[in-house]
């Protein structure tokens, strides 16, 4: 019997108990009825909930920013209001696993909304910038703590039938802060009441704290050796990270090549320390020759690259396509449009035909999608074009929507152990953070190739990027071969 098959036959009884229970409610077994049901409407919501303030956080902070350095100055600390926050997001999602097997669900997410709302409530009374890039470093911590739980806890506060829909609800909250965060940004930079703003995310930050604590289950009942943290490990990642969010903050150029080239090589070094270790930050599973664990990891990698393109599809939109800073915003938004969107039907998905198909065509979409947008670039863009670019950026982002919830699956049902089974869902989250970091700082060097050239700079980050989403095909389709090697409860 294969590693998988072990974990369908042992979830099997309990899974069934939770059929009848739900069949005797009067909810629709694993639909999304199911999922807000009385039984999982709390525990849902403080999932999305989580992953939605860390997403909404990262867009509205951005529209704010002009008005907080018009307030306290600091703009030659601009780049770094960012930078700090995402440096300390990915440190703080590699301690997930850990701090869920050692306290449990609910006081791990208690600890990670206490966090954050004494980074937002520090960051709306900062006097100065640099006080406030403190508040946004603990922010950071908080906010990465949320967004790992979200994947992770799915293992352990839901059954297996709901963790389609709660992984592609999860997901989703992405799209939704890609959308609310700019609108809402700006209706606070609108009010000059940039403050407000934080102090709003503090009290949403308590609310979901208070719910966790009643609704989440507590530590494990069998005391439980929790591995060492891996100090190697988390060390050479927190510098990569670091040393790619820097190389958009130093001059274009051979700087901006050295922090990337040292980003690289840092990863590389991470990855040999883990291969090596005896505590990783990635299960184990993932350095196993065989396992499609790493294919799925390189898949999702794959996505947010796509992803990072909204960073400066705003620009482009009022650069070349002369839209006003909101329109162009939404414009921004598309292929977050695309990714939520397409993940409301995928979750609907079925047969395991149906969801490998998702998975092994949405890089191809997504790659499609983005070459089509770069293909459409022109100064100056007519209405009718700009149009176009709206819809070939929802295709791309379908792309993504589509296959993302059953790759989330799929790495939590790699294992049957529950410390790395809660790290291959919590890795999901640390892959998208490094891939977001190391995608920006590409985009922002690609688009700097451009000059004084926005067409041109657009083209080069528009390519360059969907030239890296290519590969996707490939990861995907190692990810379904190496699943149906191990066994059928492996494929998506």
């Amino acid at each position: 019997m294969t590693e998988n098959s072990r974990v369908q036959a042992a979830s099997t009884p309990s899974d069934q108990g939770d059929r009848a229970a739900a069949a005797e409610s009067g909810a629709p077994s694993g639909g999304w009825g199911d999922l807000f049901s009385k039984q999982y409407a709390a525990q849902a919501s403080i999932m999305a909930g989580g992953v939605a303030l860390y997403a909404m956080n990262l867009y509205f902070t951005a529209a704010l920013l002009p008005s907080i350095v018009e307030d306290i100055g600091g703009a030659r600390f601009y780049a770094w209001v960012a930078t700090g926050f995402l440096i300390a997001a990915v440190t703080a999602a590699m301690l997930v696993s850990r701090l869920l097997a050692r306290f449990g669900p609910s006081r791990s997410y208690l600890t990670g909304f206490l966090v954050f709302a004494a980074g937002a409530g520090l960051t709306a009374a900062s006097p100065s910038m640099e006080t406030l890039i403190v508040g946004r470093i603990v922010q950071g911590l908080g906010g990465g703590l949320m967004a790992g739980l979200g994947y992770a806890v799915i293992r352990t506060a839901l059954p297996e039938r709901l963790w389609t829909r709660a992984a592609g609800l999860v997901s989703a909250m992405w799209g939704v802060g890609t959308l609310v965060g700019p609108s809402l940004g700006g209706l606070f930079a609108e009010l000059n009441a940039w403050r407000g703003s934080y102090v709003l995310l503090m009290v949403a930050a308590l609310v979901l704290a208070v719910l966790a604590r009643r609704s989440l289950p507590g530590p494990a009942g069998s005391a439980r050796a929790v591995e060492p943290l891996p100090l190697p490990s988390l060390l050479l990642l927190t510098l990569a990270a670091g040393a790619f969010s820097i190389s958009s903050t130093v001059p274009r150029g051979w700087a901006t090549a050295l922090c990337i080239v040292l980003g690289l090589a840092l990863l590389a070094g991470f990855l040999l320390v883990e291969r090596r270790g005896s505590a990783t930050v990635l299960p184990k599973l993932t350095y196993r020759r065989g396992n499609h664990l790493k294919w799925i990891y390189l898949t999702v990698a794959v996505y947010c690259t796509g992803v990072m393109t909204e960073t400066f599809i705003p620009l482009f939109g009022q650069e070349l396509g002369g839209l006003s800073p909101l329109a162009a915003g939404f414009l921004g938004a598309t292929v977050s449009v695309g990714w939520t969107s397409a993940q409301l039907f995928s979750v609907n998905l079925r047969s395991d035909r149906a969801r490998s198909l998702a998975v092994r065509v949405g890089p191809a979409v997504l790659t499609a999608g983005l070459l089509a947008y770069g293909l459409l670039q022109t100064s100056p863009a007519s209405g009718g074009r700009v149009l176009l670019w709206a819809v070939v950026l929802v295709i791309g982002g379908t792309g993504i929507g589509a296959a993302f919830p059953h790759l989330s699956v799929t790495a939590m049902r790699s294992t049957d152990d529950e410390v790395e089974g809660a790290k291959a869902a919590a890795g999901l989250n640390t892959t998208q953070l490094i891939a977001f970091t190391v995608s920006s700082a590409l985009a922002g060097t690609l688009v700097s190739f451009g000059g004084d050239s926005t067409l041109d700079g657009a083209r080069y980050m528009v390519f360059g990027l969907g030239a890296l989403t290519v590969f996707g095909t490939a990861t995907a389709a190692l990810s379904l071969r190496r699943a149906r090697a191990q066994g059928p409860s492996d494929s998506p």
